[in-house]
């Protein structure tokens, strides 16, 4: 069975593709998710970009702790949680959801400040498992 979730070592071949995925993208979903991708690299600058379930993501010792997408009316910021968002309830109000993405505007990036928090939430989530 092939893996499902497969991350490069390789940190450079892993932002080409990063980069290939947003290229393919047309304004302004490409500068919106750009902008969510350099947030993500600042907070978590130790993490590897990587590629997913077919979609960029970040990668923290082993375990993916954030993703996004792009889809024909939305983007989408993927925590690779469905406990990340309950967690959350009041910051992430004004966005539209399921269990395991939070929706938002083509061309409105995420707030820094909530990206910091799934993050957070998340990072803590992985390692309260790992104890």
């Amino acid at each position: 069975m092939a893996q499902r979730t497969a991350c490069v070592d390789n940190a450079a071949m892993s932002a080409a593709e990063i980069d290939a995925y947003l290229a393919t993208l047309d304004e302004p979903k490409r500068t919106t998710l750009t902008a969510l991708r350099d947030t993500l690299a600042e907070l978590v600058p130790d993490a590897e970009q990587c590629i997913s379930y077919s979609m960029p993501a970040f990668r923290l010792d082993g375990k993916v702790v954030a993703g996004f997408a792009a889809f024909k009316n939305h983007l989408s910021y993927l925590p690779h949680s469905g406990h990340v968002l309950s967690q959350l309830v009041d910051e992430t109000a004004g966005y539209t959801q399921t269990s395991g993405s939070l929706h938002f505007p083509i061309d409105t990036p995420l707030p820094r400040a909530l990206v910091k928090q799934l993050l957070d939430v998340r990072i803590a989530e992985i390692a309260e498992r790992g104890r």
